[in-house]
């Protein structure tokens, strides 16, 4: 289901819970949002649509749709300067990032995954984790 991207910068600046089993309908509601929004948006985590559980989901460089429950930023290498939007806030802002970064997380079987991205897909899994942890840019 689409659900409505929230914006009350109070509940974004929460950190978000560990996701279970029984979170796997945010996963997928985070999903169709995404995908809804895919014009303008390239990563959602689940506080955007009002659900405090640390679940993200971010398009690939192939355009596929990867939902992480529970993902941890293992390493991060070459930090750079990005200026990054975001559909919670308005306008752009200044953030820190590493063109490398290696992932680990549970996929939508629960399946434990690690895996190593760079560029865009990496910054938008940035921000995405961000969020889980409470921070907006």
């Amino acid at each position: 289901m689409i659900r409505p991207i929230m914006r009350m910068t109070f509940f974004l600046q929460q950190p978000s819970e560990a996701a279970t089993p029984d979170d796997l309908p945010i996963a997928q509601d985070l999903i169709d949002t995404l995908e809804s929004h895919r014009a303008t948006c390239v990563g959602m985590a689940a506080n955007m649509i009002g659900q405090r559980k640390r679940i993200i989901a971010v398009l690939d460089d192939g355009g596929r749709t990867i939902a992480m429950l529970n993902p941890t930023l293992e390493w991060g290498k070459d930090e750079y300067e990005a200026q990054e939007g975001c559909l919670s806030l308005d306008g752009t802002r200044p953030a820190r990032r590493f063109r490398r970064i290696r992932v680990s997380w549970l996929d939508t079987g629960l399946q434990p995954h690690a895996q190593t991205f760079c560029g865009g897909v990496a910054q938008a899994i940035q921000h995405e984790l961000d969020h889980c942890n409470g921070i907006l840019i």
